[in-house]
């Protein structure tokens, strides 16, 4: 299977307005001669589910380390990569708001108990759990710790076994728990 791309760059649209804020980068599979890329990108904008949202933190100048890449099959990689990336980003969202409903749960949010998470605030609120994996007397051991119930229940939410830390639980230092309903 041959892989062709195309890079165009127009030298009169680089320099950008005083009141643009960033690119818009383009990386498709149709031909030129299917759409124009205005019509790409508006097509793109229609949808209704796409990673745009996780996109907004990179819109800001600085939060991106410049990449400087001249192969066009590692162009098109990173572009993959970071749309496969931020795919599982949507999803690990939309699942956990979806057990949330279904359940008629809350996780702690950035302003109080939340339904609606962003997956920024999931992944945050893993932030004091610790595994720890430690070898005494040629026994090893793990230890779980800062697991609370809410962490449970975005493991439920996402499909995680939840054998990877109970085993590890009856030697944790945190208080005993239960699975929740």
């Amino acid at each position: 299977m041959e892989g062709r791309y195309r890079l165009v760059v127009h030298p009169e649209a680089v320099v950008p307005s005083e009141d643009a804020h960033g690119w818009t980068v383009l990386a498709t599979t149709v031909r030129p001669e299917g759409c124009t890329d205005t019509e790409v990108l508006q097509a793109y904008q229609a949808q209704h589910i796409t990673v745009e949202p996780g996109f907004r933190w990179s819109k800001h100048p600085a939060a991106i380390t410049p990449v400087w890449l001249e192969q066009p099959e590692r162009i098109a990689a990173l572009a993959m990569l970071t749309g496969v990336g931020l795919l599982v980003y949507a999803v690990i969202q939309r699942q956990v708001r979806l057990y949330l409903h279904e359940h008629e749960r809350q996780l702690p949010g950035n302003k109080g108990l939340t339904a609606t998470p962003t997956a920024a605030v999931v992944f945050a609120l893993f932030t004091p759990v610790t595994l720890v994996h430690f070898v005494v007397a040629n026994t090893p051991s793990l230890q779980v710790h800062g697991v609370q119930d809410y962490h449970r229940i975005v493991c439920n939410a996402v499909g995680i076994d939840q054998a990877w830390y109970q085993g590890a639980a009856t030697e944790q230092n945190s208080p005993p728990w239960t699975t929740p309903p």
